[in-house]
């Protein structure tokens, strides 16, 4: 911006100086001729009111002396040359001077004056004043150059001029970049200067107030996501305790409901969990322990929605193609990606549902199957919000944060049949997965 600025005002400056100094230019060069001309004419008149008319018959004629590069000569009407200097003819002006007028010319490099002298009404004679045109050349170049001195002198004025403003206007948005900048890395305390620019001011205080209130719903909805999720750990830790109460009683009629509630219980401590580590890094990816086989998740994950599918007339399947049973993933965030496109699958999908696993030896990658085709656009499907009907319009797009926290990927692999793939990064020689 500074260079612009600085351009822009040395545009300015020169056409200024080009429309005023061509036209100040050739002013100088007239008036300095005009003023030869009119100092040649005045040394004229001073001769020729020293003409005697009888200096036809002999009289001595005494002209004043001429200026330093001036000659002055006295013509009688036959154009000879009676005193002074000058051609011994006289020329164009001194015949144009017989008639009564002033005459003016440039010749053979010289500027003449021709002025008549008159007796009773007659032209008696003609005084002739002349110049070199190279003394009066001299005159005007030095003009010039004193008329591009000051030119020079402008500019030079107006690029120092221009720079300081330059600074003047650009640091305060340099400023104003840098505070964003800040704010694009993460720190969302940093508030932008005042300036002594009051347009700018003006954006850097909508920029602040825009920032403020940014933050202020960012902390409301962190806020509120921690509190959720802090309210409902503690009636779910008491409720789970109540549970493995009764399953102390050895009740064995009451024992399989109890233990499927206990596990729905841990389950949804695992979610709350789960959403209480993403709102505090939400979309950075980070390491997480990998603490559960990927046999035993498959087995996990057939065992919670075999029963649902089955009551709907749908089948599971539930598989590992070629990835070892015994690699380690985490088992709380994949479990519930897995059970929100298992869930996708079951209220908007058709016929039989498969998950399978396979080796990618860096990663491995869950693939859920659905035999139904996919009705809504694919650019919207992890949109939140977005639903095609009879859900809120969150879980993928909560299961796709889900694997970006893991350093993995989800995205839609097919639209017909409509297969959801997981890539879930690992690491076999550790047996943990590592954030990308």
């Amino acid at each position: 911006m500074r260079q612009r600025v600085v351009r822009v005002a040395i545009t300015a400056v020169l056409v200024a100086l080009i429309l005023l100094a061509i036209p100040l230019a050739l002013a100088v060069r007239s008036t300095l001729y005009a003023d030869q001309r009119d100092t040649l004419e005045r040394a004229a008149l001073a001769a020729a009111v020293r003409v005697n008319p009888d200096y036809a018959t002999g009289d001595p004629v005494e002209l004043p002396p001429p200026g330093a590069g001036e000659r002055l000569g006295l013509y009688d009407p036959k154009l000879i040359l009676r005193t002074g200097t000058g051609p011994r003819t006289g020329d164009a002006a001194v015949s144009q001077a017989l008639g009564a007028v002033v005459a003016r010319d440039q010749t053979a490099g010289q500027l003449v004056v021709a002025v008549p002298v008159s007796h009773n009404e007659q032209v008696i004679g003609v005084v002739r004043a002349s110049s070199a045109v190279s003394v009066v050349r001299d005159r005007v170049l030095l003009g010039w150059a004193a008329l591009l001195g000051a030119a020079v002198l402008a500019l030079t004025v107006a690029v120092l001029v221009a720079r300081r403003q330059a600074r003047a206007l650009a640091a305060p948005l340099e400023a104003l970049s840098r505070h964003s900048r800040a704010v694009t890395e993460g720190d969302l305390t940093a508030r932008a200067e005042p300036s002594a620019i009051a347009e700018i001011d003006q954006v850097a205080r909508a920029h602040n107030d825009m920032l403020h209130s940014l933050s202020e719903l960012l902390r409301h909805e962190r806020d509120f996501t921690a509190n959720a999720s802090h309210q409902l750990r503690t009636p779910l830790t008491g409720l789970q305790l109540t549970l493995e109460a009764g399953l102390a009683q050895d009740d064995t009629r009451l024992r399989p409901a109890l233990e499927e509630a206990l596990a729905a219980t841990r389950r949804l401590h695992h979610t709350v969990e789960e959403v209480l580590r993403l709102a505090g890094s939400p979309g950075l990816p980070h390491r997480v322990t990998p603490d559960r086989p990927v046999a035993q998740l498959l087995e996990e994950t057939d065992e919670r929605w075999h029963g649902l599918f089955a009551q709907d007339g749908r089948r599971l399947d539930c598989g590992s193609q070629d990835a070892p049973a015994d690699v380690r993933v985490p088992g709380g965030p994949v479990a519930e990606i897995l059970g929100v496109l298992l869930d996708n699958a079951r209220m908007h999908g058709h016929g039989s549902v498969r998950v399978t696993v396979r080796d990618l030896d860096d990663a491995l990658a869950f693939d859920v199957t659905d035999e139904g085709g996919l009705r809504t656009e694919p650019g919207r499907l992890f949109a939140r919000g977005h639903t095609g009907g009879g859900g809120t319009g969150i879980g993928l797009a909560l299961a796709r944060d889900l694997a970006v926290s893991l350093g993995g990927r989800l995205f839609l692999a097919s639209g017909d049949p409509t297969t959801f793939t997981l890539f879930v990064p690992v690491r076999q020689d550790e047996g943990a997965v590592s954030a990308r």
